[in-house]
């Protein structure tokens, strides 16, 4: 007899239940804040993204509290989560904006967020996006070439404006995380090389139009350690002393983000020990600091909540086939990122461990969010939620296999609100358009061959 290659179960384990600070099980059952997250999916429906007002809150104090002698400006990255109502919230607790094209300049001013606390960075910025950042009179346009230096240029000049600007610096530093998140090496597109960035800050000073204050600097996203920052941070220190050397004056400094989240198994980096050697290497350059946090500032304060469709015993997996899917949270997907799965309802404190893979109904073999991962004794209707979904999950979400954006909730106390409601399907539909020539009246279509006629 064929013997079946499905993992085992292991007996004996207590069930790991991992889930970060703003959200808690009470009785069983998992909570935002004060609100049960099961009652939301009851009036919501499933998959949703669910953020924590709370947890946004103390991820920012965090950042702030890090860096209270030098009161930066910090510059929520709009990337990592673009709600209108997540970017309010951030603004009201002091936050600029950091955005990459004008989409995210639009949703940046009307969450309310000032155009002096908005930086606007980016390697391919067109001429219109140039035109509106020029216009908003934002804090800063990071350059990150020549050719964009130059047609900046042309069009603050024949706006009658003096743009204020920053060359951003690729410092050729290994950042030491994952090769699609990485930023500042030489072979990566973002920047002006290091060796050519005092040349580029001399024409800047030069052209019309123009007014040079700084510096930028971003290596990459998802760091866990300092030296990479301290790699780039002393190359960009130098530079500056250099520019100054020669007459230039260099007034502010914008460090980026990139700081890691847990995922899984990262230790990631102290805020203190961080902003300790920003103080060390930026501190006697006496310079305005900027940072652009995005994903520690948002992560921990969301999860993806999901239902389980079916249980798939097969000779050789466990499938766990949930309702969320790749279109709706793509990182495992691209990334091969790892996302905690916790369930909504702790099970019985006898249950047990099992191998499976937990899988959405997209018609893709990527669409896979975990491949063995031990996990409860999960039964078709029960809730279960990917941790450390707040960053680079909705905003990154699509409607391939034509499924439906899911909804976000934001929860603030015994509060919660849908933030982005799921559309309909003639909401989905209606975005494209049929042309003329394919809208053929029934009465000029051909006519049915009379040997297909009543055939079925």
């Amino acid at each position: 007899m064929r013997q079946s290659r499905r993992p085992a179960c292991r007996t004996h384990i207590r069930v790991p239940i991992r889930v970060s600070e703003f959200f808690s099980y009470r009785g069983g059952e998992l909570y935002a804040e004060e609100v049960p997250v099961s009652r939301i999916a009851s009036v919501v429906g499933t998959p949703f993204y669910l953020y924590s007002a709370a947890g946004f809150t103390a991820q920012y104090r965090r950042f702030a509290d890090a860096f209270a002698r030098e009161q930066p400006l910090i510059c929520f990255a709009v990337k990592a989560n673009s709600n209108l109502a997540v970017l309010r919230h951030f603004a009201m607790l002091g936050a600029g904006a950091d955005v990459v094209s004008e989409g995210e300049l639009r949703r940046a001013l009307a969450a309310g967020v000032p155009s002096e606390r908005i930086i606007f960075s980016g390697v391919g910025k067109t001429a219109a996006e140039l035109n509106a950042a020029v216009n908003a009179s934002i804090h800063q346009i990071n350059v990150e070439s020549v050719p964009e230096l130059r047609r900046l240029s042309e069009l603050a000049n024949a706006c009658g404006r003096r743009t204020r600007i920053g060359i951003r610096v690729n410092p050729d530093v290994d950042a030491q995380t994952h090769v699609k998140i990485a930023t500042g090496r030489k072979e990566n597109k973002f920047g002006i090389e290091l060796d050519e960035a005092a040349a580029a800050y001399r024409l800047a000073a030069d052209l019309a139009g123009i007014e040079p204050v700084g510096l930028a600097v971003h290596i990459g996203s998802q760091l866990t350690d300092l030296e990479p920052y301290r790699n780039a941070f002393e190359r960009v220190a130098a530079l500056v002393l250099e520019l100054r050397a020669i007459g230039l004056t260099v007034s502010r400094i914008d460090l980026g983000g990139g700081i890691g989240v847990c995922y899984h198994a990262e230790r990631p980096l102290e805020l203190a020990g961080y902003a300790k050697l920003v103080r060390d290497i930026f501190g006697p350059l006496e310079l305005t600091l900027t940072f652009e946090p995005g994903r520690v500032l948002a992560a921990p304060a969301g999860l993806l909540v999901s239902s389980v469709i079916y249980i798939k015993d097969g000779s050789a997996k466990r499938f766990v086939i949930v309702d969320a899917a790749m279109n709706d949270l793509i990182r495992p997907a691209l990334y091969d990122a790892w996302h905690d799965i916790v369930p909504v309802r702790l099970p019985a404190p006898s249950a047990v461990l099992a191998l499976a893979d937990v899988v959405g109904p997209v018609c893709e073999t990527g669409d896979t969010f975990a491949i063995d991962r031990e996990l409860p004794p999960f039964a078709e209707g029960d809730l279960l939620a990917f941790t450390a979904a707040g960053a680079y999950g909705a905003v990154m979400s699509m409607t391939y296999n034509s499924r439906l954006l899911v909804p976000e909730v934001l929860v603030s106390d015994d509060r919660f609100a849908v933030i982005r409601a799921r559309p309909s399907y003639d909401a989905l539909l209606s975005l494209d358009t049929i042309p003329q020539w394919l809208s053929v009246a029934q009465s000029d279509a051909p006519e049915e061959p009379a040997c297909t006629r009543g055939a079925l």
